[in-house]
């Protein structure tokens, strides 16, 4: 059976064939909701980061509710949303491959795009790229902010925005994003590393523009942070993205106070498919779900979920409650969203809620498998 076939519109949530991932719709429609009525409210620009749900139907809705546009981590998702409609994309990620840049400007005829550059060597090559193929993108400087990943030191910004515009292109501001920052438990532990990263952040601004250049923007935040960034008058566009669905891992971080509340969007449904007398087994493994981040929480039931394997999750008492039937669907909270939606090729979308909803859709994952 294909994947498409496990769910057709209007069946009843009871008939989706498992595992499968599925979007609860009315939970998905409030977290979109609540985040941009957050940055509307806040006077912040929203590009929240598509690499969470790799779905050009999501990214619109993510668009039509105020966003300027969405992110991406790689050539290839941009590639995969442009072609299915989504026009304004910001790969928040270095690319030096001279002909994977020739394909960055070649889709910059089609789409609005940005990118950001932490070398000079990404910057000659960009330009020599976006000259052979007469077009043009927004180029952002990362700045290391604290996640010791890519991006430059704050006193190197100036150097590299000056080799940006002596080529013709447009400086379009910094990218500071900590992402280490983002699973760290409490609101002081979080508000500590952001209040660092505001200060390298401020201090690069400070670099560029003591060259004469003007920063038009800083951008970056996440799902666990972008309350710090949007109060540090820093910062004015929030990348967040992982709100859409919030995983087991985000849901962990206690919240921080007025923060909008999130809700679980996005689920693995699981079917009982053998029995003990101490557990059962499920038929979702980890080829359903990714671990990285842990393990996934079953949701509304007082269950742990242990490792079974690759097709296999068992379960066993956490509670009093008793343990599921043999045919019982259960339902599966993922530790970590994004590379869980990688897993899989279709949402199945969901209306009414988990026990007697219906599929109002089947979305595509369209960037599913886009690592390049």
């Amino acid at each position: 059976m294909s994947l498409a076939a496990a769910a057709r519109v209007g069946d009843a949530v009871a008939a989706i064939a498992t595992p499968a991932l599925v979007i609860d719709l009315d939970a998905l429609e409030r977290n979109i909701a609540r985040m941009a009525a957050y940055a509307r409210e806040h006077g912040m620009r929203l590009r929240p980061h598509a690499k969470t749900h790799k779905c050009a139907e999501i990214a619109k809705r993510q668009i039509a509710a105020g966003a300027v546009g969405v992110c991406v981590q790689k050539l290839s998702e941009a590639q995969a949303l442009a072609e299915a409609g989504v026009a304004d994309l910001y790969i928040s990620n270095e690319v030096v491959d001279a002909g994977k840049l020739a394909e960055l400007a070649a889709l910059a005829a089609r789409a609005r795009l940005a990118i950001a550059v932490d070398s000079g060597l990404g910057v000659d090559r960009l330009a020599a790229a976006l000259k052979a193929a007469g077009t043009s993108v927004d180029v952002f400087v990362e700045v290391d902010v604290g996640h010791g990943r890519c991006g430059v030191a704050p006193a190197a910004a100036a150097s590299l925005a000056h080799q940006v515009v002596s080529h013709g292109l447009r400086f379009a501001g910094l990218q500071a994003y900590h992402g280490r920052a983002q699973h760290l438990r409490t609101p002081a532990e979080r508000e500590s590393a952001i209040r660092h990263a505001v200060s390298l952040a401020r201090a690069a601004q400070a670099s560029v523009t003591s060259a004469g250049i003007a920063c038009p923007l800083v951008t970056g935040a996440g799902t666990g942070t972008f309350v710090l960034e949007a109060a540090s008058g820093l910062y004015g566009e929030l990348q967040a993205g992982s709100y859409v669905f919030m995983d087991r891992d985000y849901a962990d971080n206690h919240a921080a106070p007025h923060a909008p509340a999130f809700e679980h969007a996005l689920f693995v449904k699981s079917q009982v498919m053998s029995a003990g007398t101490s557990h059962v087994v499920v038929d979702a493994g980890h080829k359903s779900h990714a671990i990285d981040s842990g393990l996934p929480r079953v949701h509304g039931r007082e269950l742990e979920f242990v490792n079974g394997g690759d097709e296999h999750g068992i379960l066993r008492k956490h509670g009093a409650a008793p343990l599921p039937a043999l045919g019982e669907t259960v339902w599966l909270i993922p530790g970590h969203c994004d590379p869980t939606v990688n897993l899989h090729e279709h949402y199945v979308v969901v209306r009414g809620g988990l026990e007697a909803g219906r599929v109002e859709a089947v979305w595509p994952i369209d960037a599913r498998g886009c690592i390049r």
